[in-house]
């Protein structure tokens, strides 16, 4: 029974060992391959760790590669922005160079000019110097002659009264025929002179007026060429791109020996600064061809008469002008280009028109309408080429048809004194037309020739004994002598006026004719105590 008992407890504790053992075992090979798997694992993440370390290199390196390679064409880059640069210094200072040669030569031109007037001075002072002393053997002749009548007088001194009275009326007779033929002579050269002048006046509008070949020399724009090859492409094959220019314009070219220009010669101002504009755009763009210079002279003829057409709607506005037409405005603009005696008609017509407006309402009439007829009073003068007539006549012909005031047509019309004035704007208009034109500077005369001119005029009276002081007034047109009474009487004063105008003609040069008006005054004052 004890041993029946025993038996099974035994294979049950050994069964019971049995899976102990066996559990420990798996346990074992289960902790086994847990420790295989984990360290298969570790080397895994070993390699994918190496691979993306190797990645990583090899991105390093690429990233390295390109950002050089960047530099590189970066530094490139620069390198040919800085080449650019340097050649368009480089060929600035070309320019200036030859800017800088081109005014040499024209200060030496100056220069020139200026050491042949120098030399002409003095071929005057030696003229001068010789009339000084054919002046000194005159007066010297005549104190001889004077001795001689006194010695006559002495003789005549033991005739009778009425044979003494006789003789001298003789002689104050002959003296006055003399006087008279040499006051004759006189009157036929002032005469001869004033027709002359008249003439060369005449002339000289209607070679304003009319595109002569002999005025071209005085007319003329140059143009800046970049090189000497550009004048070879502008003359074109046998001379057909020179031809079809000028054909387009009606302005010559003149292509010389000079340097680094080309000439735009034309008497019409407006057309020869249309052609100047074409050229300059060809020579800019470099396509030189007949065909070319017909497209850019049509573009340049519009973009000219927007041009024009501005400066005449900027005109109207700096003087604060309104409701002027369209083509009155474009005809101020045309002005511009337009001289009068070296004196742009534009500039002219605006300081006219301000005169006008200070004078208006200095005498309590309208400034704005004075303005208006100031500024529109050479309108005649946009057109006097293409019209007949005088410009004061186009002028008011052309303010009529686009209806202007009549007070602007009258002062058109009569500024310069061709039919009776209507209204009193056309006297201010035509005052300030004289002062504008007759002011210092206003028609090629410098302030210092206009002050030396006066003082030497005013020079010459002071030099007479009796003259107390002297007046240069209206521009130097007259000049007024305020004489002692006390040392000259009234035959004194004519005199004195007849040997200062002679003074004055011998030595001064000026335009038109000098009053001299000699003025003795007699007062007395006395008081009553």
């Amino acid at each position: 029974m004890g041993t029946t008992l025993s038996s099974p407890l035994v294979l049950l504790l050994a069964q019971e060992t049995a899976g102990a053992w066996a559990m420990v075992f798996i346990a074992a090979c289960l902790c086994l391959a847990a420790f295989l798997w984990v360290r298969h694992r570790i080397r895994q993440a070993q390699l994918d760790a190496q691979r993306l370390i190797d990645g990583a290199k090899d991105d390093r390196e690429k990233i390295l590669k390109e950002a050089h390679l960047k530099a590189r064409e970066e530094s490139f880059k620069l390198k040919e922005a800085f080449e650019k640069e340097t050649s368009e210094v480089r060929n600035e200072l070309k320019q200036n160079e030859r800017k800088l040669d081109k005014r040499e030569d024209i200060v030496d031109r100056k220069q020139e000019t200026v050491q042949k007037k120098e030399r002409e001075i003095e071929q005057r002072e030696r003229v001068l110097e010789q009339k000084q002393k054919v002046v000194d053997d005159k007066g010297v002749e005549l104190q001889g002659l004077v001795e001689q009548a006194r010695k006559e007088l002495h003789q005549v001194a033991g005739l009778t009264r009425e044979e003494a009275v006789r003789q001298i009326l003789t002689r104050v007779e002959t003296e006055l025929q003399t006087e008279l033929s040499a006051m004759i002579n006189k009157n036929k050269e002032k005469v001869k002179e004033i027709t002359e002048s008249e003439a060369r006046r005449l002339i000289t509008i209607a070679i304003q007026r009319i595109a002569a070949g002999h005025t071209a020399d005085t007319v003329v724009s140059t143009v800046d060429l970049p090189n000497e090859e550009m004048k070879g492409r502008i003359i074109g094959r046998e001379g057909r791109n020179i031809r079809a220019f000028e054909r387009a314009t009606g302005i010559d070219v003149i292509v010389d020996d000079t340097p680094g220009v080309i000439v735009v010669s034309g008497f019409d101002s407006v057309r020869r600064e249309m052609a100047r504009r074409s050229m300059e755009k060809l020579i800019s763009d470099g396509r030189i061809h007949p065909t070319r210079i017909e497209e850019i002279v049509e573009q340049s003829k519009k973009e000219m008469e927007e041009h024009i057409q501005q400066t005449g709607k900027q005109t109207c506005y700096d003087l604060d002008i309104h409701g002027l037409h369209p083509k009155i405005m474009t005809l101020l603009g045309r002005l511009r280009y337009r001289t009068s005696y070296g004196q742009n008609v534009l500039q002219h017509s605006m300081e006219v028109a301000w005169l006008s407006s200070a004078i208006a309402g200095e005498l309590h009439y309208d400034p704005k309408l004075a303005k208006r007829c100031g500024v529109l009073h050479d309108i005649g003068k946009a057109v006097d080429q293409e019209m007949e007539g005088s410009h004061p006549a186009i002028g008011a012909e052309l303010l009529k048809r686009f209806d202007e005031r009549p007070e602007v047509v009258d002062a058109a019309g009569g500024h310069h004194g061709d039919m009776n004035p209507e209204f009193p704007y056309t006297v201010i208009t035509a005052a300030a037309d004289a002062i504008s034109a007759s002011r210092p500077g206003a028609r090629m005369e410098t302030l210092e020739k206009y002050i030396k001119r006066m003082e030497r005029l005013e020079g010459i009276a002071n030099s007479y004994p009796g003259v107390e002081t002297t007046f240069a007034i209206q521009a130097g047109r007259e000049i007024r002598v305020i004489v002692n009474s006390q040392k000259v009487d009234d035959k004194g004063a004519l005199l004195l006026a007849r040997d200062i105008a002679n003074d004055i003609e011998a030595e001064l040069n000026y335009p038109g004719e000098i009053k001299v008006t000699v003025i003795r005054e007699m007062r007395v004052v006395e008081f009553a105590r």
